[in-house]
Parts: C-alpha cells; structure tokens; sequence
C-alpha cells in the first residue's frame, strides 16, 4: 500500500482504466486533480474556452473510437452547471463520458459557501451516477463503480464531484493491485434468436432497423454478415448510419420523418416484418405510429429492459447487447442455412435496390446565391469514403443526412436526441483527438457555428485540424420552418447590415462575418458564393487544414429561405415539389450500378 492524496489514486485510476485523454478548465476548487494530472503525466488534457464546450469535445472522442470514455474536468459551482448540456447529450445518445468536479470543502456544503451548488442533485436526472464524494477512502472505489457503470448495459455518462479538501486528504492506495469492475450486459440466447427467426422467415418483405446500440456494441460487421445471411435489407437509424455501408446492395436506407432518404422510407412502407436490434423507436425516426406500424409485425431487441415497450409493445422483445444478439442470430442462421431451410429473399432486396437506384432527390442545381443541396452533392465528391462528418441539429443536419454518405461505423457523429447547438465544433476537436490523422468534417448551420465559436481556438492552440462547412443562410432555418403553420416569420432572422462589411459583398446583409471571426481565433477560413466554385473550395480546405495544422472555416452563402423535406408520418413527408425530384440531377446518387458486392 502507498499513502497519497485522493487525487493522485483518481489520477492512476483513470490511467489503469484507460481513460488518459480530459477536456477541461482548471480552477480553484480542481487545482489539486490538476496537480496530480502534472504530476503522472500519464493524462492529455486540451484546454477548453468553455466547459460545455469540454463536454461536448469528451462526448466527441468517445462517439469517434470504439471503447473511448473521455473525461471533462471542471472547478466548483458553474462549472458543473455547465457541463448538464453536455452530460444530457450524452446520456441521451446511450455514451458514456466522465465529468469530474471540484467543489467547496465538506464542512460548508450547506452554508451557501462562494460556488457550492449540489451538483449531483442538478446532475442526476441526466447520468447513471452522480456523486458528491464526502469520504477521501472512498474516493478509488466511487471511480472503480463509476467506470463499471458507464460500460455496463446502456452506457452512458457519470459525474464525479471531489470537495477540495477530500481531494487533499492522503489514503492508502495500491495501483498495482487494482482492477476494473467486471461489466454486466445481458446475451440473447440460442432459444431467443430461434424465436426472432421463426418470426421473421414467416414474413415475405422482412427488413432491419439497426440502431445506435450495434455502433456501441462493435457489432456493424455481425451486422452485415446477418444482412447477407438472410439477404434482407437494412435501414440504419441516424446513430447508426455507417453500420453497414450506404453503397452495400443490402443497405436499404435510412427511415423517418427529417433525416431519411426517400427510397428508405418506400422500402419500409413496402416491409410487412421489421427487426430492431439496438434502437429506441424514436419519434423523427417513428413519425406517426399508426402509419409506422400498419401492416407489419415487430421485433424489438435492445439492451435497457426499461426501453422495451416504452413507445409501442412488440410482437416480441428480447433484452440483449446488440452484439450478442447478433452474434446469436448470425449462429442461428448459419444452422438454418446449412439445413436448407432460410426463405429466398433475393427478390425483396432486388426491389429495395432498384428504389436505392431512382428515389433520390434533386442536388444538382445551379443558381445563385446557392441552393443548400449542391452543398452536399460536392462534399460528397470532395471528401470521399474515409471521412467522420460531425453535426448536431438544424436544416443543415437534416439535408445533410438526406444527402449525404456514410460507408463505416462511427463515421456519422451526430447529437441525436438532445441536439444541442453549439455541439459540433467542440465534439469534432474531440473526434480529431480520437481519429488522428483520419480527416474530420463538421457541418453547420450559421447559427450552431455561432454558439460555442469560441473553441475554435482551442484547435488553433491546440493543433486540432478539421474542416468545418458552414452554410449561411443567416436563418434559424428549421424554426423558421416550423412556423410556417402559424403563418409568421418571427424572430428567426439572422441578417443585419454589419457596418464593418463591404456593401459590394453579396453576403454584407448576412450579418456575422465568419471567415473574420475564425481567423480572429487563429484558424484558417475561405467564403463561396458561386456553386461551381464549391468543390475547389471544399478541396483548398483540406490542403489549408493539412498545411496549417488547424481548423479551417468554410461559409457557403445559401439562398435565405429553403424548406428541406419533411413532414408528421412517412406517408406524408413534404417533398416541396418546387425542387423538381430527378435521380439524374443527383450525380452522387447511389444506385445498383455503384453498389459494391
């Protein structure tokens, strides 16, 4: 045994867990956690602006790399109440992320001591665990149970807040000796994936609905071997697109009422049997229930058992990690193939592939100031395969994951449920420290850019270079939409004449300068108005950010209104025919002839 201080224990703790990269802000009240941070030197730590911020660059890391748990470090008081945005889009998203704390000495907790706030009261409806740790001893084994919580069943985030005279307090330690905590996480058995074959060989249009549970699990290549093994379609959800790759002749497209594509949705509302495996049944993927469950039996198998019926009872439920199942379903199947007796479904899947081949929607316009969906027609074309696109929420996000690929697990970084603004800069320096080399590409509206802008320095500081598209419309884009139904255009515009802006400029009357700001903060950024111009710019982007070794900013200037496609059920989605639907006018649309065996 060796005396140290609490802190120190913590420190090698993480070390040993394997959580050695932290995002954060020092202060007062943490100062002894960061003296023992120095001290080890086994931890990274990257300096935020701001602790949401941190947050949402710790949820990044953890989303971008299969076992990454990041660790957000902040003082007392306010910087705990700031990282519950990020701590919600966590939890919410099922990834697990650490928050640490510090906080006033024990003996005024309850004496309205200068930033004492019971955090872990403000935290605990957005964790698995939130805790004020009153007992220096106690300190190893609040981790230890910390780290076991986070990877067991549904991961997701805690909170660890340390007085600052528990996190001085020496106890006797031994690193040596420790060991994680075995993590639970229920299996599917045999008798189960007979069950939910049985189910689905009886139907003649079956499809599978794969959630973010299969990302989490590591599962995207059981996955697939299911798909092919029973050559029935696939339809990812947003957090798992990429599982199986969109040009995979099996990979049906995604469903829903925003972030869909239009032969996804066909192809589910041809299906008469869907099996979900690692999903919530969430309602932008749901829309309407009564058009979503018309005509079709369901299988629901997710891990939490308190998911299971909480938006609509199955035909059946089975309480299993996603990978597990999988891996049951895949030996369930491999037995019923080897007996001869898997239905032939080639033809089903051939139907779904034509759709994958014509449904798609117009990208390739012309006009100027630009339209937002020739935006993703040349991302798509600049990017490529190996890119991690990270985005939270607006018209952006919507249009983006309508038009936009994904060929891999992970590769798709999305605040799906909480969908806070301000989310993706910080998430994608997180996604940058996790994937290295590999290129990083943020997609913005003008408004989420402008929430948390401040990060952006953290890159320069830093040396965390990605590309971040933004597209101004200088709009609250989607709130403006949703108020078409009350007939108004209230509070939504962004644009002013910005008396520093050049009055020949056709962006002058957009307001905000984004190229200025961002090299205000250190980074690199270029403006495009002319749509032909975008690839070349898009492409000059990744050279600057290779070169420089920093963000670097894209702003297209978009024409100010939009409507992106939408609507209540997946009968019903409002194309805004104004848009002229053509598969020809989408050069990168996917089709058989670009599908991979």
């Amino acid at each position: 045994m060796t005396r140290m201080r609490a802190v120190d224990a913590a420190v090698l703790i993480l070390e040993k867990e394997g959580s050695t990269e932290t995002f954060g802000l020092p202060g007062a009240a943490i100062n002894p956690f960061y003296s023992a941070m120095r001290a080890h030197g086994g931890i990274r730590h990257t300096l935020a602006r701001h602790v949401e911020g941190a947050s949402h660059m710790a949820d990044g890391y953890t989303r971008a790399q299969a076992g990454n748990i990041g660790v957000c470090i902040g003082t007392s008081g306010p910087a705990g109440t700031d990282m519950i945005t990020g701590l919600y889009a966590a939890q919410a998203d099922s990834q697990p992320i650490l928050c640490i704390t510090g906080q006033a000495p024990v003996a005024v907790l309850d004496k309205e001591d200068f930033q004492a706030v019971d955090i872990a009261s403000i935290a605990k409806p957005v964790t698995k665990m939130a805790k004020t740790v009153l007992e220096a001893a106690q300190v190893p084994g609040v981790f230890q149970k910390a780290f076991q919580l986070m990877r067991s069943s549904r991961p997701g985030p805690v909170l660890i807040d340390l007085p600052l005279d528990v996190q001085l307090t020496e106890i006797d330690f031994d690193i040596d000796t420790y060991e994680p905590l075995p993590v639970a996480k229920p299996a599917a058995t045999r008798a189960q994936a007979d069950k939910v074959l049985d189910m689905l060989v009886a139907a003649e249009h079956p499809i599978i609905v794969a959630g973010g549970g299969v990302v989490n699990a590591d599962a995207a290549d059981q996955l697939v071997e299911l798909a092919e093994l029973l050559q029935v379609p696939v339809s990812p959800t947003l957090m798992a697109w990429g599982s199986i790759p969109d040009d995979h002749p099996l990979a049906a497209g995604m469903v829903g009422i925003q972030t869909h594509t239009r032969y996804g949705n066909a192809s589910f509302l041809a299906s008469d049997f869907v099996l979900g495996i690692g999903n919530r049944w969430a309602n932008r993927h749901t829309g309407a229930l009564d058009t979503y469950r018309a005509g079709r039996k369901f299988v629901h198998i997710d891990i939490e058992p308190t998911q299971i019926g909480r938006v609509f009872a199955a035909d059946y439920s089975v309480v299993s990690d996603a990978g597990a199942a999988l891996s049951a379903l895949v030996e369930a199947a491999k037995s019923r193939r080897d007996a001869g007796t898997l239905p032939d479904y080639s033809s089903w899947a051939d139907e779904c592939t034509q759709r994958k081949g014509t449904l798609h929607r117009k990208t390739h316009f012309t006009e100027q100031p630009i339209k937002p969906q020739r935006v993703y027609e040349e991302m798509n074309s600049a990017f490529g395969r190996d890119v991690t696109y990270v985005t939270t929420i607006g018209l952006s996000q919507i249009a983006g994951a309508q038009m936009l690929h994904s060929y891999r697990p992970r590769s798709w970084i999305n605040a799906g449920q909480a969908g806070p603004l301000g989310w993706t800069g910080p998430a994608a320096l997180g996604a940058v420290r996790a994937n290295g080399d590999a290129p990083v590409v943020a997609l913005s509206g003008d408004y989420d850019f402008q929430f948390m802008v401040e990060e952006l320095a953290v890159g320069a500081q830093h040396g965390l270079p990605y590309v971040h598209v933004v597209v101004n419309n200088s709009y609250l884009g989607l709130i403006r939409q949703s108020q078409r139904p009350f007939d108004m255009d209230y509070q939504v515009s962004l644009a002013f004449e910005n008396i520093n802006a050049d009055a020949t400029d056709p962006s002058s009357g957009y307001g905000v300068d984004h190229v200025k700001v961002a090299e205000g903060l250190g980074c690199k950024a270029l403006r495009v108005e002319d749509p032909e111009q975008i690839g070349v710019t898009l492409q000059r982007a990744m050279e600057l950010m290779r070169e420089h070794g920093v963000p670097v900013v894209v702003e297209v200037i978009l024409e100010r209104v939009t409507n992106i496609a939408m609507g209540a059920a997946l009968d019903s989605v409002n194309e805004f025919e104004e848009l002229a639907l053509s598969s020809e006018d989408s050069p990168t649309a996917l089709s058989p002839l670009t599908a991979v065996d």
